[in-house]
């Protein structure tokens, strides 16, 4: 990346008190960079990395002052800050997910009024058309299912907006915007408990609890038959960074196109916790689409990379993590 950003440019990560916010800055830091400006709008005291040699600022990027404040002299900006979660949160907070939308367009008319050289935001397959995730067995989406738009209500509208802002700054004001849409990112230091836990992070934790307990019963949202694809954090930031030196102005898929159901992914952390549970299932629980898989054909095409960590690594690494955050006493805080 040194060809695109130099050591000592001023880099601003958005959204770094949260979970991929905080594994970019140290990703980052790992690759030698000096000036990193990491920015949340909570209290610092609860992020969930804060690794030394960075300047911290809790600041509130819906206020167009703010993103002045941390993006003055900046060269670049990642921007992972929402107001978001598992679908917990979303289905109950609509209106708060489109209120994100302030926060990419105050940091794209900072970009632009600083000279930022690059800015890339992070979308989510939640922008796809609900009709084309409508079965278990659905086919992988490309890029272009997007549209016709019949996005995610709330959450989704939000981050297509946002992907069209970014498009447009990028061919009218010249600043060079980078856009993945991420399938179902998971790992440790991320948030595994409070309702906005995703389902690797929260049916990890259910287990654990299972195992601790001895009481091996655990409710499952809907009937375990909806299918996902889902992408070790690791793989995340790798294919991140690869997307952002990339010259392709157009958004990408950034996920595994291993479709896998509720069930199964049930089953493989059993065997990495070591026991079977009962599965009770909540029918009238938020469930989202039916069915939602990566196609990776056009990432693959433009940067020649895809997901490497299989499901079973990352799962390993995500259960054991929770299961010593569960036997230390922590309890999660909330993301953005």
């Amino acid at each position: 990346m040194k060809d695109i950003l130099k050591e000592e440019d001023i880099i601003v990560v958005a959204g770094a008190g949260g979970f991929i916010g905080g594994h970019m800055v140290q990703r980052l830091l790992d690759e030698g960079y000096k000036n990193i400006r990491a920015v949340d709008n909570k209290p610092i005291g609860h992020w969930y990395q804060r690794p030394a040699g960075v300047e911290y600022f809790q600041e509130d990027l819906k206020l167009l002052e703010s993103c002045r404040k941390v993006l003055e002299d900046s060269a670049a900006v990642f921007n992972f800050a929402a107001d978001m979660g598992g679908m917990g949160f979303i289905e109950y907070h609509k209106a708060d997910c489109m209120l994100s939308v302030l926060i990419n367009t105050h940091l794209l008319i900072a970009a632009r009024e600083f000279g930022v050289k690059r800015l890339f935001y992070a979308s989510s397959a939640c922008v796809y058309n609900a009709d084309k995730q409508k079965t278990t067995d659905v086919i992988a989406l490309k890029e272009e299912d997007a549209y016709p738009a019949m996005p995610e209500d709330g959450y989704g509208w939000e981050k297509l907006f946002s992907e069209r802002m970014c498009n447009h700054f990028d061919e009218e004001f010249g600043i060079k915007t980078r856009v993945a849409r991420y399938h179902n990112v998971y790992g440790p230091n991320g948030t595994w408990d409070g309702g906005r836990e995703k389902a690797p992070a929260a049916i990890s934790r259910k287990i654990a609890q299972a195992k601790i307990t001895g009481n091996h019963e655990i409710t499952i949202w809907g009937d375990g038959l909806q299918t996902r694809s889902f992408m070790y954090i690791d793989d995340c930031i790798e294919g991140t960074l690869k997307i952002f030196q990339s010259d392709c102005n157009e958004p990408l898929n950034l996920g595994s196109d291993r479709l896998i159901s509720v069930n199964d992914l049930v089953s493989i952390i059993e065997s990495i916790a070591g026991i079977k549970v009962r599965r009770n299932y909540n029918l009238a629980a938020p469930k989202g689409v039916r069915g939602r898989n990566s196609d990776n054909t056009r990432l693959q095409n433009t940067i020649n990379w895809v997901p490497k960590v299989s499901l079973e690594e990352g799962l390993e690494k995500t259960y054991e993590w929770i299961y010593n955050q569960l036997l230390s006493g922590k309890h999660d805080i909330s993301s953005r």
